[in-house]
């Protein structure tokens, strides 16, 4: 089986879904789809995991959070402590903004502040296609609270 890149890219190196690390088995809630949002991203992303994306409305426990954010849609602090919820335990959040110059942006710092006070730590930052960026975002580990 011959696999060809699909996201429209240059066809060199791993796709933006396989850079995020999206895996076979993995249960991804999507959050605050639109209109705008990379529609070959999101075929990648089930391409990889095997299954559609659940909707924000499920109560299932999911892997991964894919978080469509711009600048205009809340509360950033607010929208990560939802998007925290539906999180199994070591479950990642994969917050989506435009790229600089695109409608919506949103500025690095202004996730560089939201994320620690929403319980969580940037671990990494991708290109998620021609429009989008990707932060990876975890919940920081509590310090256990007994005294050696």
């Amino acid at each position: 089986m011959s696999s060809t890149p699909q996201s429209g890219g240059a066809g060199t190196g791993p796709r933006p879904a396989e850079r995020m690390g999206f895996t076979r088995g993995q249960v991804v809630q999507e959050i605050a789809w639109d209109e705008d949002v990379d529609d070959d991203l999101r075929a990648d992303i089930e391409e990889l995991t095997g299954a559609e994306m659940v909707d924000e409305d499920s109560d299932e426990v999911v892997d991964v959070v894919l978080l469509w954010y711009r600048e205009d849609d809340g509360d950033l602090v607010d929208v990560l402590v939802d998007a925290i919820a539906p999180l199994a335990d070591n479950g990642v959040i994969w917050l989506l903004t435009p790229k600089r110059g695109r409608s919506g942006y949103v500025e690095a710092s202004d996730i560089a502040e939201a994320a620690p006070t929403a319980g969580l730590s940037q671990t990494s930052l991708v290109s998620a296609g021609p429009d989008w960026s990707a932060a990876r975002l975890v919940a920081r580990k509590s310090r256990p609270d007994r005294r050696s």
